[in-house]
């Protein structure tokens, strides 16, 4: 789902509701919350992503300049200004890295308030297996893991390793701010993906032997 594409709206309010009967609920119900699925972990929402935290990483290699010439031995006044002019556009590209972050969480929340209301209208236990989304969730999972793995080991190797020659001070604050915006988009990812999967347990939990998953009473409206 493109980002661009409306979100399903919230269920009706219970006094405005008027299916026809419960096949006609469960059917309005699987393609809401199938397309809410896709906008949390779909192709649209980790293209959001990715482009936030290139973004990030981009601005905050532009500041980066300014940083590596200001610890450097002999600090001209023209590389000076060009660190400046640097760091003045770097942090520009960083301002729509960080809206597009804040921007995905609170989208995030929103889809995810909904995803829920709409589950809690019924049960469907054979098309409910599919909002588990393993696959994706997966996806999700590792990479986040990957961007916490790397944050993590700048966030010691930078400062272990940093030297005078290398800029000192101002070698190791560009280092860990790398490593800090790995780290919390990582986190953000992997929170995401867990909580998908856990909401998505606690909707369809899997069948257990001798009894079938649908064997309790549907949730009628």
């Amino acid at each position: 789902m493109s980002p661009r594409t409306p979100l399903p709206p919230p269920p009706p309010p219970v006094e405005v509701r008027s299916w026809p009967d419960r096949n006609a609920l469960l059917a309005d119900r699987a393609l809401a919350l199938e397309a809410l699925g896709r906008r949390l972990l779909g192709g649209g929402r980790f293209a959001l992503f990715a482009g936030s935290v290139l973004l990030l990483q981009l601005g905050w290699g532009m500041v980066g300049v300014l940083l590596i010439d200001a610890g450097g031995p002999l600090l001209d006044p023209i590389s000076l200004l060009i660190g400046l002019v640097a760091a003045v556009l770097g942090l520009g590209v960083m301002v729509p890295g960080v809206w597009l972050v804040a921007r995905g969480m609170r989208q995030d929340r929103v889809v995810r308030e909904r995803f829920l209301a709409w589950a809690e209208l019924d049960r469907d236990p054979a098309a409910d297996a599919r909002l588990r989304r393993p696959v994706q969730s997966v996806c999700w999972l590792l990479l986040s893991a990957v961007l916490c793995g790397l944050g993590l080991w700048l966030g010691f190797a930078v400062p272990a390793g940093a030297t005078r020659e290398d800029g000192g001070y101002y070698f190791v604050a560009y280092g860990m701010g790398v490593a800090l915006i790995l780290w919390i988009n990582g986190l953000i990812g992997l929170f995401k993906a867990v909580g998908h999967y856990r909401t998505a347990i606690r909707i369809a939990p899997p069948a257990r032997a001798g009894r079938s998953a649908s064997s309790g009473p549907p949730r009628h409206v």
